[in-house]
């Protein structure tokens, strides 16, 4: 019971080298990790032309309804792939990626790879955290902590923008 709360809450510390359990001697959930990241990242441009909305991508010549359901599905299965390890950790994507949104712009082949990288950071700073007090905190504590007052900020800035 106690290792299904955590991994509701959030717990790295259920994850061990069991997870990467080699297929005929091939690690596969790495392999596969790194497989979905290839294609978000060959696909940065395709995002980068979304931007500009639908209609305009279509006439730029992105199939935009397939690469939204390609897109949506390779999201799917890496996001599945973390939980199933970690277990529900919230807020880290959602609120790295929009934090690394304001510092390095909108721009997917440079936003992809940095929000990656700091969204790995901010857990295992968050991890740390937890890990540092008397007593351990699942790792989505830490998290929701910072979490919820940025999306508070970010409401309480869109209304004021909005009046």
């Amino acid at each position: 019971m106690r290792r299904v709360v955590y991994w509701l809450m959030g717990h790295l510390g259920n994850a061990d080298w069991s997870d990467f359990v080699p297929v005929a001697g091939i690690p596969v959930l790495p392999i596969f990790v790194i497989g979905c990241f290839v294609v978000l990242f060959a696909y940065a441009r395709d995002l980068n032309v979304l931007l500009l909305g639908e209609e305009e991508a279509a006439g730029l010549g992105i199939e935009v309804e397939r690469t939204k359901r390609l897109l949506l599905a390779v999201s799917a299965v890496v996001t599945g792939a973390a939980v199933a390890v970690s277990g529900v950790i919230g807020f880290v994507g959602l609120v790295v990626p929009h934090v690394m949104r304001l510092l390095v712009g909108p721009d997917h082949r440079v936003l992809l790879p940095t929000a990656s990288l700091a969204g790995a950071a901010f857990l295992v700073a968050a991890d740390t955290l937890a890990r540092s007090g008397p007593q351990e905190l699942p790792v989505g504590i830490v998290t929701a902590a910072v979490g919820a007052p940025f999306f508070l900020f970010l409401l309480r800035k869109r209304r004021v923008h909005e009046l």
